[in-house]
């Protein structure tokens, strides 16, 4: 069987066409030079060298092993650099999930500057909403995701990593009787019809708003449902009712909707990256890239602008 350390003997020769000088180059005696050459033509069964008393050439066959041998000692140069990148997240793929609202705060900065910080990694992004975040996770589809929770309700079983913690605010159609006051009261909209997402893409959020509903002594009037935020925020500007969404929403400048802060809504919306706690080593360099960027100070309320 050919070994690297056989290749660069030959290529030693090939290059010098002389094998006392091939066995200087080599730093060793000629004699073992001479005999590796013939064991490696007898496990290639094929002649590699011409050879006269006055010169040495290369035959087909070694002209044609000559920059295989080259390509396979650049390769094995190359591999401990290779290797250490991979163990290093320098290099490989990072699937990352996301659910649509983080694309309105500092998720596309930190996905760019990791991007531009490691062009060895290949970055595929996915939009999926919590509840697919989860099985993709379990099923090894994706590395991380950026998901919403009810405020220290992030998923059991897995790590996770507050980025950001903020308030709900109210999103009223331009024409409700409240649009024009900023803050208002829960009270004064909580017998309005509501436009909320299906509990299954975010569980801990719908049972923290209806629980406090209940506890105001209101049950909800849900009167439509819809996964995403920018339907649902459309169906307001429609008339079909307020609903509740994160304050960095707000930068979702929609027609006939009005952004309003609640001054009796406790409850507050947390944005996490979740991961398998056997976290591999490119998303351990994705968490640390967002550890030290400058923008990461949570939890914080992310300001409207």
């Amino acid at each position: 069987m050919t070994d690297i350390r056989q290749l660069r003997q030959f290529v030693a020769v090939a290059e010098e066409l002389h094998f006392r000088r091939a066995a200087e180059r080599l730093h060793m005696t000629q004699p073992p030079l001479t005999q590796a050459m013939h064991s490696l033509e007898a496990s290639l069964e094929v002649e590699l060298f011409d050879r006269t008393r006055k010169r040495v050439t290369l035959t087909p066959g070694g002209e044609a092993l000559l920059a295989y041998a080259r390509h396979l000692i650049r390769a094995s140069d190359e591999l401990p650099k290779i290797v250490k990148a991979a163990a290093e997240g320098q290099t490989g793929r990072l699937r990352l999930a996301f659910v649509s609202t983080v694309a309105y705060g500092r998720m596309p900065g930190w996905v760019s500057s990791f991007r531009h910080a490691n062009r060895d990694v290949l970055l595929e992004l996915r939009e999926a909403t919590l509840d697919v975040q989860l099985e993709a996770l379990g099923a090894d589809q994706v590395d991380a995701g950026f998901i919403l929770h009810a405020l220290g309700a992030a998923p059991v079983g897995l790590s996770a990593l507050t980025l950001l913690v903020e308030p709900f605010l109210v999103a009223l159609p331009v024409n409700h009787p409240l649009a024009n006051r900023d803050p208002v009261s829960f009270t004064d909209i909580a017998s309005d019809p509501v436009v909320i997402f299906p509990r299954q893409i975010m569980p801990s959020l719908f049972d923290a708003l209806l629980s406090y509903y209940h506890l105001k002594g209101i049950t909800p009037r849900i009167a439509q449902e819809a996964i995403e935020m920018q339907t649902i925020v459309s169906l307001v500007a429609a008339g079909m009712g307020i609903a509740w969404v994160p304050q960095v929403f707000a930068r979702f400048a929609r027609p006939g909707v009005a952004y309003r802060q609640v001054e009796d809504m406790p409850v507050s919306i947390e944005t996490s990256l979740i991961w398998n706690s056997c976290e591999t080593p490119i998303v351990d360099r994705f968490v640390s890239h967002i550890k030290s960027a400058p923008n990461f100070l949570p939890p914080i309320f992310d300001p409207i602008v």
